[in-house]
């Protein structure tokens, strides 16, 4: 096919037929997602029920003609409004990403003249001219290629280039990317080396990347095992509170004959009942983890996976660029009979090695795209610079490039002096074997060395140098006399501190798994560099004939597996989760992106990860430093802590608060609560107390410990029990400060004053209690904790205010309190938890602080 196609006399497509192609089969791009509308947004906040509540018993004070309170809880709904728009601020921009990344501008031929477009306009049928350094715009068949090789490795996850051949049939079927002389390229990939001319084939959703877009597409993100069971407890709790709200309405119409007090009196306690601090705490704890994450250079995209991540049982990463730097390397050089390991900075190397530094240098392009010639040069400046093995002088006069039949590609050169041709030769070492005619006792120990080297997990290249003194040179590299200079190893270097991260996730209980594109013999390599076990591999084509099932009980203990292509990836997510693991996926490719999403918690690299990648993970690594995801890990576990501290608190609380809105009513006493006393407790005091938790400090064996079970609840019955035993010991102390206030004759705002500061006093001391279930209170005053001070400080400044500032006053109802009134109610709210404090001296003070 190269022999007969001639692009001088290429004609390619019409604008006219290019136009009608473009009308059948779509731009070259992917469709992009519809983000939801403030619309939609506000529909789900109005379906909100303490939306529903505020909005209703503002009503009510407008029915009563109290202007005041009416303009205060419908405040409060805007209050509301603004948090969840907030919240609902995220969008899907994976396809989108897709979509600029597949469409790069291209070079065509059309009506005969190449001329340039954009690759959206690009259509099957087009020629496409394709150079160093192009981005492909669609997937194509080559027509003409010299020496073309192309990055293909955001498709396959290899971590080297491949090398592309001429189509020898007019009309060859698709095939997979990935390996050497296919006569493909691939939308989306990058061409290194060389030069072609292709006709398009498949364009938008058609091709490999739109394969990926479209299984990108279908994963849908779920919620978290902790969303899902709060979102259980909030519905419980509300339905509790439906149920006593009409209670409270029933009673206090038949008891009183006033329904509509009775109705506002019933809105009071749905208010004290429903637990929309439970939703707050995961969005303020959440939030606030992904910023405190965020200062270790790991961006929350999706809030929830901050908490998931803490329960992580399996960590499955992609090698190249994740593991590794996704950058060649020459690690060892053989020649003269010595093997040289290349150590940064040395620069007493043999005269034999210099030469063959010297000679893969001018084996390759002056201006490299390739990673391996990167290196080449790389280890050139490192080396050579200041010796008379660098030759900026010479002048280029013919390139000899790979083929099928010889995997060897040379440079003639002509040297300053102008006396004679310098020949360089690089390629297989088998093809460089053959080129030099090597003897049978030294092909042996090459092939020694090349086995030694490809176990280690190194790209080898050999390196031969010819010279011509005749005018006209020969059509082939085999009619030069090589002379074989030596062995060149590459690998891509394991990142630094990757070992050591490894190391911490096996002793947090984390399982490592490897999922690459790259050969299995590489794929032990960088395991055993990281310490992860080599002793099982399964490569693609092995998985690709197990059933589901089979699947699931192979990814139970194995930690590599290699030659995966993208669905093999995503199906490998699927049967860990189908286990019952919560997985963590990192990946940093087009490739990655539908695992990423499939994950529990995705995690793309974010210095060379693709756009898509990014769009598609939970978390971005900022830095692509693996170690930072340990961090990530261990905040996960501590906020995980922390929210089951809080949520045990705000459980503690609401008992007291529902108690107070309902006795009154059931037993005819004048109220204590109205909507305002809730609404501003609930929305100050709770929501403070939120960050006060939010803001300890994680426990010292965070990360010695295996990860919660992801089906356990977050409430166990002993924290269950615990919590509403606190709750109605600080109920039973305020209604007894009621009661005795009511007694004594001291009136309905004094009584109303001092129950409510009790309240406050023993809130606070709920929320010191709280902060561990083994120390005490005396005891964690030492953990430093700013934010605690802030809340107690910001409380009792409320407090004051309520009670001293006039305005306040008459609107909540309240009577003027002296300082012995002030030292009573401060008594009476830590006596309401000193049992607890006792219980834990009572049971020891080596166990976990955290409620289980």
């Amino acid at each position: 096919m190269a022999d007969d196609f001639d692009i001088k006399t290429a004609g390619g497509l019409t604008e006219a037929e290019a136009a009608k192609l473009l009308k059948e089969v779509g731009y070259n791009e992917l469709p992009s997602t519809k983000p939801r509308s403030a619309f939609a947004i506000a529909f789900e906040v109005v379906k909100e029920p303490m939306f529903l509540l505020l909005v209703a018993g503002g009503l009510v004070y407008f029915l009563l003609g109290d202007l005041q309170e009416a303009l205060i809880l419908m405040g409060s709904v805007l209050v509301v409004m603004g948090i969840t728009f907030y919240q609902e601020r995220k969008t899907e921009r994976a396809l989108e990403a897709l979509r600029d990344m597949s469409s790069p501008r291209a070079l065509v031929i059309r009506d005969g003249v190449e001329k340039r477009i954009a690759g959206r306009d690009v259509v099957p049928g087009d020629l496409i001219v394709l150079a160093e350094g192009d981005r492909v715009p669609a997937d194509a068949v080559l027509l003409s290629c010299t020496n073309l090789s192309a990055d293909e490795s955001l498709l396959t996850g290899e971590s080297v280039s491949v090398r592309k051949v001429c189509s020898e049939t007019d009309s060859p079927v698709m095939a997979r990317p990935g390996g050497d002389d296919l006569p493909f390229v691939y939308s989306g990939s990058l061409v290194v080396q060389g030069q072609g001319v292709a006709v398009a084939r498949a364009t938008g959703i058609n091709t490999e990347i739109g394969k990926i877009g479209r299984a990108l597409e279908q994963v849908k993100s779920k919620e978290t095992a902790l969303q899902k069971e709060t979102n259980l407890l909030v519905r419980n709790l509300a339905l509790l509170g439906l149920g006593l709200c009409l209670l409270v309405v029933v009673a206090y119409g038949i008891t009183r004959g006033n329904w509509l007090q009775g109705v506002l009196a019933g809105i009071t306690t749905a208010m004290a009942v429903l637990p929309e601090e439970f939703p707050v705490v995961l969005t303020v704890f959440l939030a606030l983890g992904a910023w405190r994450i965020s200062q270790n250079n790991v961006l929350t995209r999706r809030v929830p996976a901050v908490e998931t991540l803490g329960s992580a049982t399996v960590l499955c990463t992609d090698k190249t660029g994740t593991l590794t730097l996704n950058r060649m390397k020459v690690k060892k050089i053989f020649a003269s009979g010595q093997s040289v390991e290349l150590d940064d900075g040395r620069d007493n190397l043999p005269e034999a090695i210099h030469e063959v530094i010297e000679f893969s240098i001018l084996a390759s392009q002056m201006d490299p795209f390739d990673p391996m010639e990167k290196a080449f040069k790389k280890l050139g400046e490192d080396y050579l610079a200041k010796t008379e093995h660098i030759h900026r002088d010479w002048e280029l006069v013919r390139e000899y490039p790979l083929s099928k039949k010889l995997l060897a590609m040379s440079r003639v050169w002509r040297s300053s002096s102008g006396n004679e041709y310098v020949i360089a030769a690089k390629g297989a070492p088998e093809a460089i074997a053959e080129l030099c005619h090597i003897d049978p006792d030294r092909e042996k120990e090459l092939s020694n060395n090349i086995q030694t080297m490809a176990n280690e997990g190194m790209r080898v290249l050999g390196v031969a140098k010819a010279s011509f003194q005749k005018t006209d040179l020969p059509d082939g590299q085999h009619d030069f006399e090589f002379e074989f200079l030596g062995l060149i190893g590459m690998e891509d270097p394991v990142r630094p501190g990757v070992p050591e991260a490894i190391k911490e996730c096996y002793s947090a209980g984390i399982r490592v798994v490897m999922i690459t594109g790259d050969y299995p013999g590489t794929a032990q390599a960088i395991a055993r560099q990281i310490g992860l076990p080599t002793d099982k591999v399964i490569t693609g084509p092995e998985l690709a004939i197990l059933s589901d099932q089979e699947l699931q009980e192979k990814v139970r203990d194995i930690c590599l597996f290699s030659r995966v292509v993208p669905e093999q990836k995503l199906r490998l997510v699927k049967a860990l989760k189908a286990n019952g693991e919560v997985v963590a996926m990192t990946g940093d490719g087009v490739n990655d992106a539908p695992a990423l999403k499939a994950a529990d918690i995705g995690i793309a690299m974010g210095g060379r990860g693709t756009d898509v990648a990014r769009e598609s993970a939970s978390l971005v690594l900022l830095d692509d430093d693996f170690s930072s995801i340990v961090k990530a890990i261990k905040s996960g576990r501590r906020i995980f802590d922390n929210i089951k501290k809080a949520m045990a608190y705000i459980l503690a609380i609401h008992v007291p608060i529902a108690g107070i809105s309902l006795i009154p009513v059931l037993l005819g006493w004048p109220l204590i609560f109205f909507p305002v006393h809730v609404v501003f407790l609930e929305l100050i005091i709770d929501p403070a107390c939120s960050i006060a938790f939010e803001a300890e400090p994680e426990e010292a064996d965070v990360m010695d410990r295996p990860p919660r079970d992801p089906n356990a609840p977050l409430f166990s019955s002993h924290a269950l029990v615990l919590s509403l035993l606190q709750g109605l010991s600080v109920l039973v102390i305020v209604m007894a400060v009621f009661t005795v206030s009511l007694y004594r004759g001291q009136g309905e705002a004094e009584a109303r004053a001092l129950t409510y500061t009790t309240l406050i006093f023993a809130n606070l001391a709920l929320i010191l209690a709280n902060r561990s279930w083994t120390r005490t209170i005396l005891e964690t005053m030492s953990t430093p904790n700013p934010a605690l001070w802030w809340v107690v400080g910001g409380a009792l400044v409320f407090l004051a205010m309520a009670i001293y500032v006039p305005f306040l006053r008459e609107i909540f109802s309240f009577a003027y309190l002296h300082l012995i009134d002030i030292a009573i109610c401060f008594a009476s709210g830590i006596a309401s938890i000193l049992w607890f404090e006792a219980l834990k001296i009572f049971n020891g003070r080596n166990r976990d602080s955290r409620p289980h």
